[in-house]
């Protein structure tokens, strides 16, 4: 297999996969709002541009005039759904345009544009004449690329510079897949400028490989990533309004204990349980990016002070100590009945680990057992 077969085959592929997605998504989401719709959307429309291609590229487009000219610009709606799936991701719909109308205006007026051409060249004999078609395309494609950079700067500046629109979902998740993505589709951005200057001078299609390469992969990650985080993101929403409600008392997991140092003393001791307190009644053990430096400033004492507070009365390190207050937490949801239908991901991140494999971890060295093999024997 050379390597335009391979880009064929990961091509296929890929829109296999992503109308699979959405078969997946749509028939078994419980609730379908609209992060789910647009991102299915986004996923759609990648995934019916990609066909399209392959189909024309492998000769399997319609020997009918008509059909084989009239190429729906399906990309031209992908930017547009990503971007109110990343509003609505974000819950900033109130607060940014979503330029959906706009979207459509363009997509539609973009067929009828075609559409006319075509019926134009059939009525006045002109199939054999492609040049006029060719000059459209290139039009064509040159609006929608403008028009997708400039979503795309729309997103870049939300992401990266309005932090504050989506301060609220930065509790729940800390968006790097997000602008990982972001920064992988301008890569894309890119290969698309670069397709369209050496096609439109060269006539050589195999500009447009590295581009359709790189969307394939765009396609399986704003997916899987999208959907795995929203379902997190809502899980975690949901556990946090119902532990709001809740004061469970915590029994705090602790490493075997070492051996007694000449710190050890009354005064220290007091200074260890207002500590502890501090942590447990203000739950600071469920910010996922707290720090020895931030618990010495709450406390009025010095970091090396606090390391060596921690250290004695705890038998472990700042990390350790912190982390037993959440595998404590953990355990009590995983236990509880009323929380056996979240994720026990969704169930680590909101007990303050900020990944999976962190808290699984963590999990495994204070109580010898996975979170899952815990929650099975419970």
């Amino acid at each position: 297999m050379n390597l335009i077969s391979a880009i064929n085959f990961l091509l296929i592929a890929g829109a296999i996969q992503g109308f699979l997605f959405n078969l997946f998504s749509l028939f078994f989401e419980k609730r379908i709002g609209n992060v789910i719709l647009y991102l299915n959307l986004t996923v759609f429309f990648i995934s019916l541009n990609n066909l399209q291609a392959w189909l024309i590229d492998n000769g399997y487009s319609s020997g009918i005039f008509f059909i084989k000219q009239l190429q729906i610009p399906w990309y031209v709606m992908v930017m547009p759904a990503f971007y109110i799936f990343l509003v609505h991701f974000l819950k900033v719909e109130e607060k940014v345009r979503s330029f959906l109308q706009l979207s459509w205006i363009v997509f539609g007026t973009e067929i009828a544009l075609r559409t006319i051409l075509i019926l134009y060249l059939i009525l006045t004999g002109s199939e054999e004449d492609a040049s006029l078609i060719r000059k459209y395309s290139a039009l064509e494609e040159i609006v929608n690329l403008l028009f997708g950079l400039y979503l795309f700067r729309k997103s870049w500046i939300l992401v990266f510079r309005q932090g504050g629109f989506y301060s609220y979902i930065l509790g729940y998740d800390d968006i790097k897949w997000i602008k990982t993505f972001l920064k992988f589709g301008s890569l894309i951005m890119a290969l698309w400028f670069y397709a369209l200057i050496i096609f439109h001078y060269s006539g050589n299609t195999l500009a447009y490989y590295p581009l359709r390469l790189g969307t394939s992969v765009l396609l399986y990650w704003i997916g899987y990533q999208g959907l795995f985080r929203y379902r997190v993101v809502q899980e975690r929403i949901l556990l946090r309004n119902m532990l709001a409600a809740q004061q469970q008392p915590l029994s705090v997991v602790t490493m075997p204990s070492a051996a007694k140092n000449s710190f050890l003393n009354k005064k220290h001791r007091e200074e260890f349980e207002r500590v502890r307190a501090h942590i447990v009644d203000n739950q600071r053990y469920l910010d996922p990016n707290f720090q020895l430096e931030l618990l010495a400033a709450e406390v009025a004492m010095s970091p090396s002070h606090l390391s060596k507070l921690i250290n004695a009365y705890s038998d472990s390190n700042f990390s350790d100590f912190i982390n037993s207050f959440r595998v404590s937490r953990s355990k009590i949801l995983l236990k509880d009945l009323t929380f056996s239908n979240y994720t026990i991901v969704a169930i680590g991140l909101e007990c303050g680990f900020n990944s999976r494999s962190t808290f699984y971890s963590a999990f495994k060295k204070f109580t010898t057992q996975t979170p899952s093999e815990y929650k099975s024997t419970s």
